[in-house]
């Protein structure tokens, strides 16, 4: 629908009222005379300052949120063809709908019987651009806007009382109520929005993690006869050989292994053991260079630290009276400054080199403990667990051979079908091989002999050791058994002893508290007598003597002091146990 940007000058009967409740709206005041309201309104652009004008959809820039402890003042706005009145300020705001998503349209209801589309746009169209209105004949339409903050400033106007020209007839006027409405087309481009908007979300998460995301690793190359000899060659190789290990781990663990290449896998296994020594090699050797280095570090600490007593020696000296007053006053202050600093620093120094020296004197105290150590210690259980993982190492080892042994003897019988039969040099190679690994099996299977007579011996003193384990258990479970038969003898004297304890303590502890609070109400002390009639109210058992007792045992609580003079001299007691705690 196509509107007039520029509309028709009207004759407004107050312009400072229609310029403020447009102010209010967020727009600008057009076709005024008077100064502007806005200072950022452009009136030869049509829109706000600010605002790029190639922006396709945009009229107007979103006014700020108002704040809401800020009162809108709401006040007569005057049309060419209408006259909006204001709502009363003090009646409440009419009920509202939730906003639709994307919600660009709004249900305007309570328009005046006569009134037209052409006054509807007149009235709402100042405030945005109208795509459609869809009026219908029970006073009430729906209007869809271009953008949706328009459909904030649309609901300004809820609540405004309308008046055709100056007419006062019922048909000329209504109460205005605008409300947010739900329509397809609103909530189809707010979809369209969110799936754009989730697109471009993915798209930017993948870019980010092919960014972050690790390089691959090289790919593994295949099993071959010929990468098996460069293989072997690479592992040997330091330089190559970690790169050499994670391929052969990868061969190993895809099953690549089989009874024709098991003994070239078997030899770069032997390679990749034989690197062992190699690292512990170097372990050892920046291990010393890392001894050397501690040991540099230690002089050259301990020389700094004899500077830094020489310096501060120095200012020792400087200290002194017989050299101190020859100085000024800033120079003893900042001579003062110095030697404090001084001493700090050296202080500091000498915790970091005392700190060096406990940390060596702790590794020498744990190398201590190892060498003095003894693997016997750890029974006949450790060593027959050692035992059995040297055994099976040994048949690892054989089996190996025996493989050996086994391929010469295939290749030597397939050999012998082919070729006629004649000694050459290979013949008499293979022949000296078999022998030797036919003496290193023999070797082999006596340590295995050894080994297994061994084992046998230490698991007999294993039984042994079990069967003395056993024994003592017994006897401590009989020395246990008796201890408990002579507490059970003893337990009924003890049991009568202890109760007549208790009941003793029960008695002072009483006869003690009740004395306490006696006192304490008295706070000018009492004589013996008149505790000892009290207490004959609640003990008929006890006598004088015993609270006389009671009293001297207990010097922290009661002080016996003599009042009177001359004749009227009496001794009372008195409680001070609460003097000792006020005193600390």
């Amino acid at each position: 629908m196509s509107m007039d940007s520029n509309p028709m000058p009207m004759p407004m009967s107050d312009p400072n009222a229609w310029a403020t409740a447009m102010n209010n709206l967020g727009m600008a005041p057009m076709n005024m005379t008077g100064p502007p309201l806005m200072s950022d309104f452009d009136s030869g652009l049509g829109m706000m300052t600010g605002m790029n004008p190639m922006m396709p959809g945009l009229g107007y820039v979103p006014p700020p949120p108002l704040p809401h402890d800020l009162p809108i003042v709401k006040e007569i706005i005057h049309y060419q063809s209408c006259t909006l009145f204001p709502p009363n300020p003090n009646l409440p705001f009419p009920a509202m709908r939730e906003r639709p998503p994307g919600c660009k349209t709004v249900f305007v209801g309570g328009l005046p019987e006569n009134a037209t589309e052409a006054l509807i746009v007149e009235v709402f169209g100042q405030l945005g651009e109208i795509i459609a209105i869809r009026k219908s004949k029970k006073n009430f339409c729906h209007i869809r806007f271009a953008e949706e903050f328009t459909v904030d400033r649309a609901l300004f106007l809820s609540g405004y009382r309308m008046r055709l020209g100056s007419s006062t007839d019922k048909k000329d006027t209504g109460r205005l109520h605008v409300d947010f409405a739900q329509a397809r087309d609103d909530l189809y481009e707010w979809e369209c929005r969110q799936r754009l908007y989730a697109r471009e979300e993915r798209h930017r998460r993948r870019m980010e993690e092919d960014r972050f995301r690790p390089p691959s690793p090289p790919p593994i190359v295949h099993y071959s006869d010929h990468e098996c000899s460069l293989l072997g060659d690479k592992i040997k190789d330091e330089a190559a050989f970690a790169a050499a290990v994670h391929v052969l781990l990868t061969w190993v663990e895809r099953g690549e292994v089989n009874r024709r290449n098991a003994n070239n896998f078997y030899s770069m296994i032997q390679s990749s053991n034989s690197h062992i020594r190699q690292l512990m090699s170097q372990k050892a050797a920046h291990e010393k260079e890392l001894e050397v280095a501690k040991d540099k570090f230690k002089t050259a600490l301990s020389g700094i630290l004899a500077q830094f007593e020489q310096i501060v020696s120095v200012f020792h000296a400087a200290s002194k009276q017989k050299a101190w007053d020859h100085f000024s006053k800033a120079q003893r202050k900042n001579l003062d400054m110095w030697r404090k600093q001084a001493e700090e620093i050296r202080n500091m120094q000498n915790e970091e080199l005392m700190g060096i020296r406990r940390e060596e004197e702790m590794e020498m105290s744990d190398d201590d403990m190892e060498d003095t150590h003894d693997p016997d210690d750890s029974g006949p259980v450790a060593q027959v667990e050692a035992l059995k993982e040297e055994n099976d190492s040994l048949r690892c080892q054989l089996d190996a051979y025996r493989n050996e042994v086994e391929l010469l003897k295939q290749e030597q019988g397939k050999n012998q079908e082919h070729t006629p039969p004649q000694h050459s040099e290979e013949d008499t190679i293979r022949q000296q091989q078999l022998t030797f690994l036919q003496q290193a099996l023999q070797g082999m299977q006596k340590q295995l002999l050894k080994m297994c007579e061994e084992m046998k011996q230490r698991e007999a003193e294993l039984e042994k050791s079990v069967e003395d384990k056993q024994q003592l258990e017994s006897q401590v479970q009989s020395l246990k058994e008796g201890l408990e038969s002579l507490k059970k003898t003893r337990i009924p004297q003890v049991s009568n002893t202890h109760t007549h304890i208790t009941a003793v303590l029960m008695s002072v502890c009483s006869s003690s508290g009740i004395i306490s609070t006696f006192l304490h109400v008295h706070p000018f002390g009492a004589s013996i007598e008149y505790i000892f009639s009290y207490l004959q109210q609640l003990d008929t058992k006890i006598n004088t003597g015993q609270v006389g007792a009671l009293l001297g045992r207990l010097p922290c609580t009661f002080r016996q002091e003599l009042t009177g003079v001359g004749a009227s001299l009496e001794k009372r007691w008195k409680f001070c146990g609460f003097e000792g705690i006020k005193t600390t």
